[in-house]
């Protein structure tokens, strides 16, 4: 790398990390912990790409890159913030910074990036303020690597026309990034409506709900479970929108390459749907972010006005090993009521199991020297899922879901203990071989998975 590099980051070790490597890669460093000399530098015209920190002790490194960009147009930087939401993304994507990344950062990954900045200098665009960010009400916050790429993916979105389909379990925060995209998008001042199946009952339902949209944003919730005349209606609205159209967002808790295939979904109301698609991952599937999303959950019950709490590192594993089938969700609601009921300042081991043990079986937990029955563990899991919806009833087209659920972890088992062999696997099943091959394509058993079996 050949160029000048400006640092700016109050922690010491930081500093002379990337003082150090930026250095033998062949370039030149100037570091300093205040922002009152990055700028100055910056107006002083020194440096080909800068690396800042958000958090400073003298102000945000955010809210300095319009004036970057106003002093130096297509200047690149690259932002580094601890500040791991889904918000420091936004706001960096809004701010048109060059990139970022999150803390703690795989170096040799910032100096591919920073040699990338060296070689391209993007044209300054506008930047678009986010005066009424509310970061503390959105719980998206999350420092693993699925959740980073997920929010990179909702600040590229965001300020697009594209239709965006989110997919996830229930409890994973669908409808908060829903929310998000709207809200801190161009359109944040218009409409933000969530249609609902009594919306297109009948033939005057989709003009309503342009009216009531205005060309802001409409979210249609677990699209796949309204019946087809209404999926019909949402297509026709979809390609006349009329004078304002409005941007379309939908939400599915299922695999809606499976209700295609099943019927339950119009392939054209998919492909209309799906210009954007995120992928919200479980809570089993990000449990280091569990200790940040509890503290999170009780910083806000201690805003709130309860009693301060933090959770013991005991707390904290019980937490981390158990299943969560309700996600997000079901976290909050087991924090919220540990803050009201734990006896002192820190929460127990004790304290948890207790509140768990009113909630499905910690799985992980208990596995060893299980013999409950197939059938009744089947059972157990359709009544989790059932409570979980409280008074109301689940989504429906229930066993359909369910079948393909059993069906696809059935059968990837099944390869995986025949090594792979499709003609053992088939048998083992008692399926047709070439029915075994049907269902692999469409359950979308991933190929890479399947050749790694064979």
């Amino acid at each position: 790398m050949d160029g000048t590099i400006l640092v700016a980051d109050d922690d010491r070790t930081i500093r002379t990390v990337l003082t150090q490597a930026l250095t033998r890669a062949g370039c030149k460093v100037h570091a300093t912990s205040s922002l009152t000399t990055l700028m100055r530098w910056v107006a002083e015209g020194k440096g080909d790409v800068v690396i800042s920190d958000v958090m400073m002790p003298d102000g945000n490194g955010l809210e300095m890159l319009p004036k970057i960009a106003e002093d130096r147009p297509g200047l690149p930087v690259i932002v580094i913030s601890a500040q791991n939401t889904i918000m420091t993304a936004i706001k960096a994507a809004e701010a048109e910074a060059y990139d970022y990344l999150p803390k703690p950062f795989d170096l040799p990954d910032l100096m591919k990036r920073t040699a990338r900045a060296l070689e391209t200098r993007p044209q300054n665009r506008r930047v678009t303020e986010d005066a009424e960010a509310r970061p503390d009400d959105l719980p998206l916050v999350g420092r693993t690597a699925v959740m980073q790429s997920l929010y990179r993916v909702v600040a590229r979105v965001m300020n697009t026309d594209l239709p965006v389909l989110i997919w996830g379990e229930s409890g994973t925060g669908k409808s908060l990034i829903a929310r998000a995209i709207h809200d801190f998008s161009d359109r944040r001042n218009l409409p933000f409506i969530t249609a609902s199946s009594e919306d297109l009952q009948d033939l005057e339902g989709p003009a309503r709900l342009l009216a009531r949209v205005k060309g802001g944003t409409l979210l249609v919730e677990e699209v796949s479970d309204l019946p087809a005349e209404l999926q019909a209606r949402l297509v026709h609205m979809m390609d006349t929108p009329g004078e304002y159209a409005p941007r379309f967002l939908a939400t599915s808790q299922t695999d809606l390459n499976s209700d295609m295939e099943a019927g339950q979904m119009r392939k054209d109301l998919y492909y209309r749907l799906s210009g954007a698609t995120l992928s919200v991952p479980a809570l089993r599937e990000r449990v280091d972010d569990i200790p940040i999303l509890a503290a999170h959950f009780l910083a806000k019950a201690e805003a709130a006005g309860a009693a301060p709490r933090e959770l013991s590192r005991e707390a904290s594993d019980i937490f981390r090993n158990y299943s969560w089938p309700g996600n997000v969700r079901q976290l909050e609601n087991a924090i919220r009521r540990l803050g009201l009921t734990s006896r002192a300042a820190e929460i127990t081991a004790s304290e948890v199991e207790q509140v768990l043990g009113a909630q499905p079986d910690l799985e992980p937990m208990r596995a060893a020297g299980n013999t409950e029955k197939l059938g009744a563990s089947v059972e157990r899991h359709l009544r989790r899922y059932f409570d979980l919806h409280g008074n109301m009833l689940p989504p429906a087209g229930l066993y359909a879901r369910i079948l393909r659920e059993v069906e696809a972890p059935l059968i990837e088992i099944s390869l995986e203990a025949t090594g792979g062999n499709q003609a053992k696997c088939a048998d083992l099943l008692g399926i047709n071989r070439n029915t075994l091959r049907k269902k692999i394509t469409d359950l979308d058993i991933e190929v890479t998975r399947r050749r790694k079996l064979m």
